[in-house]
């Protein structure tokens, strides 16, 4: 049997920007630097179903743009680093740009709103990216049933290869 050659040139590596997922991180980095891929980094500001209608309600239009458009600012900031007193995956991305040497090539840094499985395959697509990296977190069986996994969904439905990447037990 012939294997076929594997070539990765684009991975995107989906955060929420939990431990998880800085862990998760380390993998995409590493993959990047073997096939000498460029690395785009996703973030999802999830939206619940019905809520920005009730919020409104409360608070208005204009104050819920605000609000929006904070959320947003922040996690940009967190994810390029301009947020000094996070951790995130700035900080990530200095420890691991210095492995071995390499440098970890970042194509684009994005924020979108949505659904955040439905959002990474939307990026994959688009981007026309060879392989998904993201963390999983380790919920209980009941929470996982009632509100599902961003990973279990991205994995039945990509048409791309994933790496779920786990947080190594302490």
């Amino acid at each position: 049997m012939i294997l076929p050659k594997i070539e990765i040139k684009k991975i995107l590596y989906a955060t929420d920007l939990s431990d998880s997922a800085r862990h998760a991180f380390a993998y995409a980095v590493s993959l990047a630097n073997l096939y000498g891929a460029g690395i785009t980094i996703l973030h999802v500001l999830s939206e619940i179903p019905g809520f920005e209608a009730k919020i409104i309600g409360h608070i208005g239009p204009e104050q819920w743009r605000q609000l929006q458009e904070r959320r947003e600012a922040e996690a940009r900031a967190t994810l390029i680093g301009k947020k000094r007193e996070d951790i995130e995956v700035h900080e990530v991305l200095e420890a691991f740009s210095r492995f071995e040497n390499q440098d970890v090539v970042v194509d684009e840094i994005l924020v979108r709103k949505g659904e955040p499985a439905e959002e990474i395959l939307k990026q994959v697509e688009k981007r026309n990216c060879d392989l998904i990296v993201m963390g999983r977190h380790g919920h209980g069986i009941i929470e996982e049933a009632v509100t599902g996994s961003t990973a279990r969904k991205v994995v039945r439905r990509s048409k791309k290869p994933v790496l779920v990447v786990h947080l190594p037990e302490e």
